[in-house]
């Protein structure tokens, strides 16, 4: 039921993303070809019947590098925008219900972190943990976290002080059960809609991060390695850097558009009259 409500734009996103998905999951559907085997003498070639969207800059398939780079990409945004959701989200709960010292610390740490522009605070954390693909979720978790607990506490501040807490603080209800039975499912929305965006967002930075060399290592396949190694043979291969750059916009722009129909969909304000 909630599918045929979506709008067709986020019904193309979803279809955008199901066959990403799909393509992380079982990869021998798209390409046959070791995402590592070489092919020297092909290095370079454009798209053909043997390499469908042609080589790399050593001969290997590009269509396998990308199908496979899916999984490190996916794994990635799902892995850090989750930390960031449930670091966030337990911090925003705490700080909007508690209020006073609790709010005054967790806002001032928010501050902290969103004082630093997010791609270089990705990038020194990065640095200091070392690079690979843990340490950039570590660091994405740590950028992310902020806009989460931002929305929940604003939230929070608002249902605290509707009747129904304050019916169920009269009966006894303690905290927990207030923040977890009653607070709690009203925050879901909000965050589910910034996750769904949010993702787009974290294959961007992965991106980024590894096109920079501070992400994923080589010989991983990985959309930014990719997408920088293609950058340098522009005049004689531009069909790396073009399939790579495409595979990274059809994903991020299949989580804003699936992201904007959650919207309408959950937020009554954003639904068509």
């Amino acid at each position: 039921m909630m599918l045929r409500r979506l709008t067709p734009s986020a019904k193309a996103g979803m279809a955008v993303l199901f066959v990403i998905i799909l393509a992380a999951a079982v990869p021998v559907l798209f390409t046959r070809v070791n995402p590592d085997e070489l092919d020297i003498m092909a290095r370079l070639s454009p798209p053909s019947a043997g390499h469908p969207i042609g080589t790399d800059h050593i001969g290997r398939d590009l269509l396998s590098r990308l199908v496979y780079g899916a999984r490190v990409s996916l794994l990635v945004a799902v892995a850090s925008v989750g930390g960031a959701v449930a670091i966030g989200v337990l911090l925003g709960l705490l700080a909007g219900y508690y209020g006073r010292w609790a709010d005054g610390t967790i806002m001032r740490l928010v501050d902290v972190f969103l004082a630093f522009p997010a791609i270089l605070l990705a990038l020194a954390l990065v640095a200091a943990l070392g690079a690979g693909i843990t340490s950039v979720i570590a660091a994405l978790v740590l950028v992310f976290w902020t806009q989460y607990a931002r929305v929940v506490r604003a939230v929070t501040l608002a249902e605290k002080e509707k009747a129904y807490v304050e019916a169920a603080r009269a009966i006894g209800a303690g905290d927990v059960r207030i923040l977890a039975r009653h607070i709690f499912p009203n925050v879901l929305s909000p965050v589910i809609i910034l996750a769904t965006l949010g993702m787009g967002t974290a294959v961007v930075a992965e991106s980024a991060l590894s096109f920079l060399g501070m992400g994923v290592q080589p010989p991983a396949p990985s959309w930014g390695w990719t997408l920088a190694f293609g950058t340098r043979y522009l005049r004689d291969a531009p069909h790396i850097a073009t399939f790579s750059g495409l595979a990274i916009m059809a994903t991020v722009l299949g989580f804003n558009l699936l992201g904007d129909g959650i919207r309408d969909l959950l937020d009554p304000k954003f639904r068509p009259q």
